[in-house]
């Protein structure tokens, strides 16, 4: 929907709904739009920004499938940009918008890295260190804590992961078929 004049320097309300987003709402949204890069390529769509102050610094999508390489989550290819454009390795400063809760290689880089704050999508019960199987970011061991907001945009991030792993399925189940069908 076209923005009027007054709603052009918000870019969180539109002259239908007159809803106002967040700052974390918005860059999360940045997130998803990485997310569903990921998607197109049939990798998992998972996407982050980072921000310091106002300004994206860094964005990322999830390519393991693309790259042929574990390491190529949407969350370490951000960390590498943002430490390449700030010229260090620590994001002091600095938070992530990430579509997923991180898995524990993402999350003890994001320590690693002293990132202030991660602001999440949706959780990972599965694989997730930020509080679903592990807390990697408030071990007080670890000389970094991590600053953590769950649930921004959850559902939406959610659903883009469901439709994914839905259509998935839909997909292998017919490659099996198919196979079966071709041995016959």
């Amino acid at each position: 929907m076209k923005k009027t004049g007054n709603e052009a320097g918000n870019a969180g309300q539109t002259q239908s709904s007159k809803r106002t987003w967040t700052r974390d709402e918005l860059f999360m949204k940045e997130a998803l739009r990485q997310a569903k890069k990921a998607y197109k390529l049939g990798e998992t769509p998972i996407g982050c920004v980072i921000v310091c102050g106002d300004e994206v610094i860094a964005r990322g999508y999830n390519r393991r499938k693309t790259d042929q390489n574990t390491l190529s989550h949407a969350e370490m290819t951000a960390i590498k940009r943002a430490s390449k454009r700030l010229g260090d390795w620590r994001l002091e400063g600095c938070t992530m918008y990430v579509t997923l809760e991180p898995c524990q290689m993402c999350a003890g880089a994001l320590v690693q890295a002293r990132i202030d704050r991660v602001v999440m999508g949706c959780m990972n019960p599965k694989a997730g260190c930020a509080g679903s199987i592990l807390d990697l970011f408030h071990m007080q061991e670890f000389n970094h804590q991590v600053e953590t907001e769950k649930g921004v945009l959850g559902e939406e991030c959610s659903l883009l992961l469901k439709d994914f792993f839905r259509e998935l399925r839909v997909r292998v189940k017919e490659e099996k078929l198919a196979a079966r069908q071709g041995q016959e």
